[in-house]
């Protein structure tokens, strides 16, 4: 196993500062710091979170995509400005070291990953740049990532920001400021509310905030975490860092791994997971009532109470209970039901198709 990053940090003022700026408290878990704010249960209308969990990695210079090409589990270099990906980062024994969403300006390939990972991810990937004309900056401080979840509020950050409402696959830059789509929150009718990722200069945090306060309520980080699980989209943290194959969090069947593409740290066992034989371990999603459970924590098969998988992301529902992403051995799911540590847990229906293994 690849070492951890030092120690989980980031910069802890500038986390305040942007608690401040929202009039929230810091709170910190599992998956880093968090931001105490407005409601802790989804409104129905339109949301929005401060979101100091979510570090910001940029790539700059022209051999960048080039590079990064050649780390990632996707494509790119024929990235289009306007478009944004799913992609991984592996080690060399095809274990996701992180979860990225990607786009490009004119002239920075912009990255996420969760905040704590930062500092360590831009430094081994600094490693990897050797003569190639790219350089890889943990840029965390210097930006405020705010979530939004509607329509009407992802217009009025786009119009006061001068940018593109981008689709669900889509980006809009102009300047410091970013507008990244994102898959949208399932309801119960069908249908899904549009969300986004605003990515912004710190000293811009607190005006723009009070900007789209006017329409949209804001909600705390972890309440934004829960649309994450809600979308089945997983999310690399440090309980969970290098513990998964991408197909074991069905990161190929929400694009995040192009098998056409060249090679990368990982890649062979990545493609053998795909093309020889049917895999054994998928990510799944349910609901509990307790404790929220930690990343990496065990889940346990009721047939014959052996742990056979863990969890990857959860998050409360505000109501005493919670949601969860979790990977398991197929066979356990099959065979009857799992608990988080103790708490029985709910299967539910993915939002999308998982797509076949070859």
């Amino acid at each position: 196993m690849s070492a951890l990053p030092a120690q989980p940090v980031w910069n802890v003022d500038a986390v305040e500062r942007l608690a401040h700026e929202v009039g929230g408290v810091v709170r910190v878990d599992a998956c880093g710091p968090g931001i105490d704010v407005g409601a802790a249960i989804l409104p129905d209308g339109d949301f929005l979170a401060p979101l100091p969990d979510l570090g910001i990695i940029g790539a700059s210079g022209e051999a960048a995509a080039a590079f990064l090409h050649g780390q990632l589990t996707n494509d790119v270099e024929h990235l289009a400005p306007g478009m944004a990906h799913w992609a991984g980062y592996c080690s060399a024994k095809g274990r996701l070291l992180s979860t990225m969403r990607y786009w490009r300006d004119e002239q920075t390939i912009w990255l996420t990953s969760a905040r704590p990972l930062a500092q360590g991810l831009t430094k081994r990937l600094s490693m990897y740049v050797l003569r190639a004309k790219a350089k890889v900056t943990d840029q965390s401080d210097g930006f405020a990532v705010f979530g939004l979840c509607g329509a009407s509020l992802g217009l009025l950050a786009a119009t006061t920001l001068a940018l593109r409402m981008p689709g669900p696959d889509g980006a809009s830059s102009s300047g410091a400021a970013h507008l990244v789509g994102l898959p949208g929150l399932p309801q119960a009718n069908g249908t899904v509310r549009p969300r986004c990722l605003l990515v912004v200069a710190a000293d811009q945090a607190g005006q723009i905030w009070q900007t789209l306060q006017a329409a949209g309520t804001p909600v705390a980080s972890e309440v934004w975490r829960r649309t994450e699980v809600l979308c089945a989209i997983p999310r690399i943290v440090q309980g969970s860092y290098e513990q998964f194959v991408p197909q074991m969090i069905n990161f190929e069947s929400v694009d995040g791994v192009n098998f056409r593409k060249g090679c990368y740290p990982g890649q062979e066992i990545v493609a053998r997971s795909q093309y020889l034989g049917k895999l054994k371990r998928r990510m799944f999603l349910a609901s509990g009532r307790g404790d929220v459970p930690e990343p990496g924590s065990d889940i346990v098969a009721d047939a014959g109470g052996e742990p056979c998988g863990q969890v990857v992301l959860a998050a409360s529902d505000g109501a005493g209970g919670f949601d969860v992403l979790f990977e398991s051995q197929l066979a356990a799911i099959e065979a009857g039901g799992v608990r988080a540590g103790s708490i029985p847990l709910t299967l539910s229906n993915l939002p999308y198709p998982l797509k076949a293994i070859d």
